[in-house]
């Protein structure tokens, strides 16, 4: 990156947060004498230089009188003429002079501190990082470290980064004021280098040195996953304490991610009894009992969230609203309770998504049995942006696909490919298009060129390899394609269902009944169910198969898996 646009960019991060933290104080400096003859032309021959394109030796002489005054607003135009020159070891000499004649003026080391960064000299900007913050009453010293992380955001080696903060963070981590901010920021930073141990740890001293400090389980709660769970029982004993709410739903949230949905569960429930005006916590609340199918608990708790946030206009509180009057909706279809399903989506805040609305209000159109004037709903969403004109195409897809005009889903995203070739969102629904219409040539080679275009992406591998799976061929390079969306993402339940189904498509019926078990526990699904099922019925387990078809059928009774499987094995529910 080039050095003045780096010194633009970081300019404005530490200059920000530094704003955040203190109030500009007024420099102490000697008493300046009166601005005599020679000195006002020596500034104005300065300035003559620099407008009339010789900024360099505009900058020297700036330079020499603003050491001759000891005046800060000359050393501040003075480093401003060498970065117009686009001279990051002149405007460095200038903030390093300012800061050695007037010691006392700090905003001559936030200068020394952004050009060191721009200059990609990272130790020694580690060093300006430190006397900056050693500058600053120590009741504002802990705002001023929460902010390394994004002045030193830019710097390309992460690791180095982080050692230069943790040296400049010496004498903060001794002083109980901003002990637990210093390992926060160290932690974070730690994190962003890929160095997930030192991280840990990290979070694990903030929290020892000051308990009640929020940083350090914040930080906690960003590392926790299932390869790294180590820290749960340091965040478990302190959600026994009395911590702020946010933190409680941020912790309720990781373990939602986890697929931890019981302590998840029993976080929220105290978040509600102990925070009963936090009215996020009935919307997550109300969220999380939805997709674990318990509707009833979950539409109590949504409808409190609509009651507390109902007049309430901060984008942020309707954003919550039209979610929960979606999901309300939901609910009431699923309950067959069309009627109350219109009056929630005829709540809806005036800037609810319109794709989203359109495709409840045609689902709820397609319960009725008016399937014609469901699909004239969606195609009548006038879309703002670029954006939402795609997601139109791609909702008007799922809704034909969903209500068997498959074909007519093909021709509208084939034509929308076509103008947007690359377009992986296009790419990946006409792929599901494709498996429905037997199209599999076609669907192998748009997942194909997926895989090419995002590898880091699991959906594609996933994909394919199940398909080769329910299609029962080619089951070795099914495998080696679901392992590689495993490794991709470890924790969607989704492609552990596709690692169960073809490891029973191998024959390996132990380990796919182990898998799909775990699978359905995170993830209660009907496809899910019927994989789990078919597998527990080959293995003689026939009563267990029943009861799981049943619960499949009660999550999503038109589940196309889940009917085909029930008619091969001839099962009534």
């Amino acid at each position: 990156m080039k050095f003045w646009f780096r010194l633009a960019v970081l300019s404005s991060l530490a200059v920000g947060a530094w704003a955040q933290s203190s109030a500009p104080k007024a420099e102490s400096t000697p008493k300046s004498s009166a601005l005599d003859a020679a000195l006002f032309y020596q500034i104005l021959l300065g300035e003559l230089n620099t407008r009339q394109g010789s900024p360099g030796s505009g900058f020297s002489i700036m330079l020499d009188a603003a050491r001759k005054t000891r005046d800060p607003a000359l050393f501040q135009r003075s480093v401003d003429m060498a970065l117009q020159a686009r001279s990051g070891e002149a405007a460095l000499q200038a903030a390093q002079t300012w800061k050695r004649e007037i010691p006392s003026a700090t905003e001559a080391n936030r200068y020394v501190l952004q050009i060191l960064l721009a200059l990609n000299r990272i130790e020694e900007s580690g060093k300006a990082l430190a006397v900056s913050i050693n500058e600053l009453p120590l009741d504002e010293q802990a705002g001023a470290i929460a902010s390394a992380p994004r002045i030193f955001g830019l710097v390309k080696d992460k690791a180095l980064a982080a050692d230069a903060v943790e040296k400049a963070l010496t004498k903060a981590f001794t002083q109980k004021a901003t002990v637990a901010a210093a390992w926060t920021t160290v932690g974070r930073m730690r994190r962003d280098a890929g160095q997930v141990s030192r991280a840990t740890e990290a979070a694990r001293q903030g929290h020892a040195a000051d308990p009640k400090a929020t940083g350090p389980l914040v930080l906690a709660l960003s590392l926790l996953d299932n390869v790294n769970s180590s820290l749960k029982p340091m965040v478990d004993a302190a959600m026994k304490t009395d911590v702020t709410p946010e933190l409680r739903l941020a912790y309720a949230r990781s373990l939602v991610a986890l697929a931890i949905r019981p302590d998840a569960l029993a976080q929220l429930v105290l978040l509600n009894d102990k925070h009963p005006a936090f009215a996020d916590g009935w919307l997550i609340h109300g969220l999380v009992l939805q997709e674990n199918g318990q509707l009833p608990e979950a539409e109590k708790r949504l409808e409190q969230y609509v009651r507390l946030v109902g007049d309430i206009k901060t984008p942020e509180h309707q954003a919550g609203l039209a979610e929960a009057l979606m999901s309300l909706a939901q609910i009431a279809q699923k309950n067959k309770q069309l009627d109350r399903a219109n009056q929630w989506l005829a709540q809806m805040p005036t800037g609810a998504d319109p794709i989203k609305l359109a495709s409840r209000q045609a689902d709820v159109l397609a319960q009725q049995g008016r399937l014609d004037e469901a699909r004239q709903l969606l195609a009548q969403i006038k879309p703002t942006t670029a954006e939402q004109a795609l997601r139109k195409v791609l909702a008007q897809s799922f809704w034909l696909r969903e209500h068997q005009d498959t074909p007519a889903a093909y021709v509208l995203v084939k034509a929308a490919l076509d103008k947007q070739p690359n377009n992986t969102e296009l790419m990946t629904e006409l792929s599901l298009v494709c498996e429905k219409l037997k199209r599999f040539d076609e669907m192998e080679a748009l997942l194909r060129q997926l895989m090419a275009l995002a590898p880091q992406e699991a959906h594609a591998f996933n994909a394919l390899g199940y398909s080769l799976a329910d299609r029962n061929i080619r089951l070795d390079e099914a495998l080696q394609l679901i392992e590689k969306a495993v490794q991709l993402a470890p924790q969607d339940a989704y492609i552990q269902d596709s690692l169960g189904w073809v490891k029973f498509r191998r024959g390996e019926k132990a380990e796919a009944l182990a898998i799909l078990k775990a699978a359905y526990k995170a993830k209660p699904d009907a496809e899910i169910a019927a994989h789990l099922g078919e597998v527990l019925w080959v293995m003689g387990q026939q009563k267990e198969a029943g009861t799981l078809w049943r619960e499949g059928l009660l999550l999503k009774a038109d589940n196309e898996t889940l009917l085909e499987t029930l008619k091969r094995f001839n099962f009534k529910p």
